[in-house]
C-alpha cells in the first residue's frame, strides 16, 4: 500500500531557479544522422553562453555529447570545444548539467543493441568525469522511454523497428547504461547528481480502449521506475519489458538490486504529451491510426478532443511528487508555435511549479529549451525541410537576435515574476480548438493591438493574422479621422487603450507623436514590409527587448 505522501514547507525550498538548455537532439534515420547542432552553429559560438548567461540561468543542460566528442573508433577525444564551453560556464556562475546521449544511441560505431554498449558509454561517461571532476550534475541519457519508443517501436527512427521486444531491449540497454555511467562518475565525484529527464504526458481513452490506456498510464513512468528499483516480477509493465529476452530480465534483476534512483525527477512536458485513444478510426487520417496487434485505433494528441479535460503540467507536478517524492525539476519547457503562444506557454509552466511549490511540492526548477531553436521537430526529425521554430533566440541571422522569449526568462530568472498584455490570453491549448481558428468563440478580454489604416486593406490583412493567432486588436480607419487632427487620433488612442500601434497607413508622423506621448510601442507595416506573422513577431520582441549589446542591436536593425 502507498505512503501518503508528504508535503514540504514553502519556506524550506530552494528558490525556484531557472534553467536553459539548447535543443541537440543526435538522431538517426537510416545511414543518416541528423544533428541539431550542426543546424544552430552552437559549437561555433562561444559567446552564445555569455548570452544564456545573461539571462540569469542558474543552470544550463549542456551537450557533451558522444558523437561529438569520439566519432571515431580508437581516436583520441576530441575536448576542444568542451574544454572551452565549459570552463567559460564555470566562470559565469552557470551549473552545467551534462548530457552524454540526446535520443541518439553514440557514435556510428556503437551498436546499442549490443551487450557491450552499456559498458562502452560506461567508459565514456568515466573519461568526462576525470577530465571534469568538478562537474556535481549529469543526464547519461536523455528521455529513454521516448528514445526506444520511436527506434524500436514506431520506426521512426533507426534502427525502425515496430516490436515489443526490440523497444524493450533498446529501452533497458539505455537505462543500464545510465546506471552504469553514473557509477563510473560517482567513482570520480561522489556527490555527482543524477537528474533524468523523460517526456511525460497521460493517455485517456474511450470506454473501449480502457485497457489500453491503463497500460499507457504505466508504461510512461518506467523511466524512473527502472532506475529506481521499481520493476520486478510484480510490475504491471514486468512481463512486456521481458519480451525483449532473458538479457533484459537480468539486467531489470540487476537494477533492482542495486537501484540507480534519480535525485532530481526531471520532467519534459508538450503540448502533445497527452494522448487519445479512440477506436472510431473512420474520424481520422491514415496517419493517427495504428494499434497494439490486437485492436486498432487513433492516437491523438488530448488537445483535439475538446471534451476531455486535460491534466496539463500541474496535474503531472502532483502525480510524480506522490509516486517518489523525490524532487522535481521541468527540465524541457517549449512549444512550436507563434510568440505570444511561447510566452503564454512558458508563463503557464511556470504558474503552476509556483503553485505547486506554495502546495509543498519540491520542484526546483523550470528549464527555458531550444535557446537557440529548433529544427524539423514537426517531423519528428524524420527528414530535413528547413522548419524552423525559434526559442529564446532567433539564429536566423550573423548574430543570434533575443525574441521576446529572452526578456521572459531573463524577468522570471532575476525577479520570479513577468507581465505582458498578451499574457491575459489564454493558450489556444486551453481554447479548446486547434491553433489556426483561435478566431472563433470569445476569449478573454485584453489590452489590443491598434492597427490604424486607410482604407488600402493592409490593416484588415493585418487584423486577420491577428484572429488566427489570437491577439487583441481593434482597427480603426485613418479617413475617419481628421487627418491633421492630433486631438483625434489621441481620442482614439485613449479609448482604445491599446499596448501597441501597427500603422498600416504610411503616414506615421503625426501618430508616432502621439504614440510617443503616451509611451506607446508604434512600428509600420506595408506591402514593402516583412509579412504580417514577422511584424507581429517583431512587435512583440519589440516589447520586451531591455537594453541589448551593440552588436545584437546591430543584427535586428
Amino acid at each position: 500500500m502507498r505512503s501518503a505522501p508528504t508535503y514540504m514547507p514553502l519556506h524550506s525550498l530552494p528558490k525556484l531557479e531557472m534553467w536553459g538548455g539548447v535543443e541537440c537532439t543526435v538522431n538517426r534515420v537510416g545511414d543518416r544522422y541528423f544533428d541539431q547542432i550542426a543546424r544552430t552553429c552552437h559549437m561555433s559560438h562561444l559567446d552564445d553562453l555569455d548570452r544564456f548567461a545573461d539571462l540569469g540561468l542558474k543552470a544550463l543542460r549542456v551537450p557533451v555529447l558522444w558523437e561529438h566528442v569520439q566519432p571515431e573508433r580508437g581516436a583520441a577525444p576530441n575536448w576542444n570545444w568542451t574544454d572551452q564551453a565549459l570552463e567559460r560556464l564555470r566562470h559565469r556562475g552557470v551549473r552545467p548539467i551534462v548530457g552524454l546521449l540526446h535520443h541518439g544511441f553514440g557514435p556510428h560505431w556503437i551498436d546499442a543493441r549490443a551487450p557491450e554498449f552499456a559498458e562502452q558509454l560506461a567508459d565514456y561517461a568515466r573519461m568526462v568525469a576525470e577530465r571534469y571532476p568538478w562537474i556535481d550534475a549529469y543526464t547519461p541519457t536523455n528521455e529513454p522511454l521516448t528514445t526506444a519508443r520511436f527506434s524500436g517501436l514506431y520506426g521512426h527512427w533507426y534502427p525502425h523497428a515496430r516490436d515489443s521486444a526490440t523497444f524493450a531491449r533498446l529501452f533497458v540497454a539505455q537505462l543500464s547504461a545510465t546506471a552504469r555511467a553514473m557509477r563510473e562518475i560517482r567513482r570520480v565525484n561522489s556527490a555527482a547528481q543524477l537528474i533524468q529527464t523523460e517526456d511525460l504526458g497521460k493517455v485517456e481513452s474511450t470506454p473501449a480502449l480502457a485497457s489500453q490506456r491503463d497500460f499507457e498510464n504505466e508504461r510512461r513512468w518506467l523511466t524512473w521506475d527502472v532506475l529506481g528499483g521499481r520493476v520486478t516480477r510484480t510490475h504491471a509493465c514486468w512481463e512486456y519489458l521481458c519480451e525483449g529476452g532473458s538479457d533484459v530480465e537480468r539486467e531489470l534483476l540487476a537494477l533492482a538490486d542495486a537501484p540507480c534512483a534519480p535525485n532530481v525527477i526531471g520532467i519534459n512536458h508538450y503540448v502533445t504529451s497527452e494522448r487519445y485513444l479512440d477506436e472510431r478510426v473512420e474520424r481520422y487520417s491514415l496517419s493517427e491510426i495504428g494499434g497494439n496487434g490486437r485492436e486498432v485505433y487513433a492516437d491523438i494528441a488530448q488537445v483535439e478532443v475538446p471534451s476531455v479535460q486535460r491534466v496539463g503540467i500541474s496535474g503531472l507536478l502532483h502525480e510524480t511528487w506522490e509516486r517518489y517524492h523525490l524532487p522535481i525539476a521541468v527540465t524541457e519547457c517549449h512549444i512550436g508555435c507563434t510568440r505570444e503562444e511561447q510566452m503564454r506557454w512558458l508563463h503557464e509552466v511556470w504558474q503552476a511549479t509556483t503553485r505547486a511549490r506554495a502546495g509543498g511540492i519540491d520542484v526546483r526548477a523550470v528549464t527555458s529549451w531550444a535557446l537557440l531553436g529548433s529544427h524539423d521537430w514537426n517531423s519528428l526529425v524524420t527528414r530535413e525541410t528547413d522548419y524552423y521554430e525559434p526559442g529564446v533566440f532567433d539564429v536566423r541571422g550573423p548574430v543570434p537576435r533575443p525574441t521576446a522569449i529572452a526578456a521572459m526568462v531573463r524577468a522570471l530568472a532575476t525577479e520570479g515574476r513577468f507581465h505582458h498584455p498578451v499574457l491575459a490570453t489564454p493558450g489556444w491549448w486551453n481554447r479548446g480548438r486547434s491553433p489556426f481558428a483561435t478566431h472563433l468563440g470569445a476569449r478573454t478580454p485584453a489590452p489590443p493591438i491598434l492597427i490604424v489604416e486607410d482604407g488600402n486593406g493592409h490593416g484588415r490583412e493585418l487584423a486577420k493574422v491577428c484572429d488566427l493567432r489570437g491577439l487583441e486588436h481593434a482597427v480603426i480607419d485613418r479617413d475617419d479621422l481628421d487627418a491633421g487632427s492630433g486631438s483625434e487620433l489621441g481620442h482614439a488612442l485613449d479609448r482604445h487603450r491599446p499596448w501597441a500601434v501597427i500603422d498600416a497607413a504610411a503616414d506615421p508622423d503625426l501618430l508616432a507623436e502621439e504614440c510617443e506621448r503616451r509611451g506607446l510601442l508604434l512600428v509600420s507595416y506595408s506591402p514593402h514590409a516583412p509579412d504580417a506573422n514577422a511584424t507581429l513577431d517583431m512587435l512583440l520582441d519589440d516589447s520586451c527587448r531591455q537594453v541589448d549589446s551593440p552588436e545584437e542591436s546591430a543584427a535586428v536593425a
